[in-house]
């Protein structure tokens, strides 16, 4: 099968050995998200539902890039640092995702990446069979 690799570019990319997105056959999965926006900016310091759409809307570019839209995701995990707002994150999550009710899981890790981050999203998505 055909492998796709999709890059943003991020520096952590070729240091840690990971590509944004590998789509293999009609399945894609989405790394690991946050909301950092092109300049490397944290946007929603202090506010979980900006993050969660701004990690959304980062996603849909990518998979547009693979042929697929956010009605191709199956699956999404949700971590956050705080499970108290997951009526906050599922509102954010809803507003998109309302429709086409993928599998989801959300939990509480102790801490992502940077202290600003308070939530992280991973996708998969499986394109239509041909």
């Amino acid at each position: 099968m055909n492998r796709i690799n999709i890059s943003t570019g991020a520096k952590w990319e070729d240091i840690v050995g990971y590509s944004r997105a590998v789509k293999v056959g009609n399945l894609i999965e989405v790394t690991g998200t946050v909301a950092t926006d092109n300049s490397g900016e944290i946007v929603g310091k202090n506010d979980i539902y900006i993050q969660t759409k701004f990690i959304i809307l980062k996603v849909e570019k990518v998979l547009e890039q693979l042929g697929a839209k956010l009605n191709h995701v199956i699956r999404t995990r949700i971590f956050t640092t705080d499970i108290s707002q997951w009526e906050t994150i599922g509102k954010a999550h809803g507003e998109f995702f309302g429709e086409i009710k993928p599998c989801t899981t959300m939990v509480e890790v102790r801490a992502l990446i940077d202290k600003d981050y308070l939530v992280e999203i991973e996708f998969t998505a499986m394109l239509d069979d041909k």
